[in-house]
């Protein structure tokens, strides 16, 4: 039976404080229904609410609160959370993580339409991650799909990545396709082949100076400023110091341009068996651990594919 979505006490009816639902909606009217009620209960709980957004929503959102958009982290996702990988660390957990006591709420739309068939398997895995990454917190994180403008496949992997679904009138139901690491390991695929014009060194733990200029050198070549070369050399450096340490001492470099975007990408002999890996915030005065989430953070995009015998990380840094 379908009952008005009410976030806490849906955390109250199960073993699982956290609650993942996605809220289905068509047209402005509905989304601001589904959105508004969520962030409204919030507040007069007296909890922590974030809003992650695309700009054109959050604007919707921000007018609609008036002064109560004061008393809500508010931010961009097309900014905050261009590269999926990204969202869990800096913007989920580091609300989260920001409110450890009582209930917290948050909106994250990290899918919308504009997002690209290259970008769409991040952002598949990173919303069924959220269920791994925050099992047992006392969150709730609500998930918009705009059912007019996203594809059937979208809103089916929804479906699997969330264990419920509020529908446009407000109702929610339990999903029976719930099985986010359907999700994870579907998305696992080989990527594509990069093209036959892509530059290739090998790098290990004598080279790494020079895979560091090598980096560098085309970073420059591609167009990119000052800042962002210097961003291109510690992803470099980082993804490489990761093979020699983890994955048998050595990778394939390649880089090469693809709409105005550098690509980089690292190949090694490595198995990456944990899914969060980069996703996490490293606790404060532990050594190590922080140059996937490095890579994340100063990426575009992220694709990873990985088998027993060898791990691919591909990265997309814009201008």
């Amino acid at each position: 039976m379908n009952v008005p979505l009410d976030a806490t006490a849906l955390a109250s009816a199960q073993e699982e404080p956290f609650v993942h639902p996605a809220l289905f909606y068509r047209g402005s009217d509905e989304y601001l229904a589904g959105c508004l009620s969520f962030v409204r209960e919030g507040l007069a709980a007296g909890e922590p609410v974030a809003v992650a957004v695309p700009g054109p929503n959050l604007a919707l959102l921000r007018a609609e609160l008036g002064g109560d958009a004061e008393r809500v982290r508010m931010l961009d996702m097309t900014r905050a959370g261009r590269n999926p990988g990204r969202i869990i660390p800096g913007v989920l957990r580091a609300f989260a993580d920001a409110h450890p006591d009582g209930h917290v709420r948050i909106i994250g739309e990290p899918i919308w339409a504009g997002r690209s068939e290259v970008e769409y398997p991040a952002c598949a895995q990173h919303e069924a991650l959220i269920n791994l990454a925050f099992t047992g917190r006392d969150v709730t994180i609500l998930c918009p799909y705009d059912v007019g403008a996203l594809s059937p496949e979208v809103l089916a992997d929804a479906e699997v990545t969330h264990p419920v679904v509020v529908d446009g009138d407000g109702r929610w139901r339990d999903s029976p396709a719930y099985d986010p690491d359907r999700v994870i390991n579907g998305y696992n695929r080989p990527l594509p082949p990069p093209p036959d014009h892509a530059a290739q060194i090998t790098g290990d733990v004598n080279t790494l100076g020079a895979a560091r200029r090598w980096a560098r050198a085309h970073a420059d070549a591609a167009g990119l400023d000052e800042q962002r070369i210097v961003d291109v050399e510690l992803v470099v450096t980082e993804l490489l110091a990761n093979s020699i340490r983890h994955g048998g001492g050595a990778a394939t470099l390649r880089a090469w341009t693809d709409g105005g975007a550098l690509v980089c990408e690292v190949t090694d002999r490595g198995h990456l068996s944990d899914p969060l890996a980069g996703r996490r915030p490293a606790p404060s005065g532990q050594a190590g651990g922080r140059g996937l989430l490095l890579v994340h953070h100063l990426s575009d995009l992220v694709r990873v594919h990985t088998t027993p015998d060898a791990t691919t990380i591909r990265v997309y840094l814009h201008p």
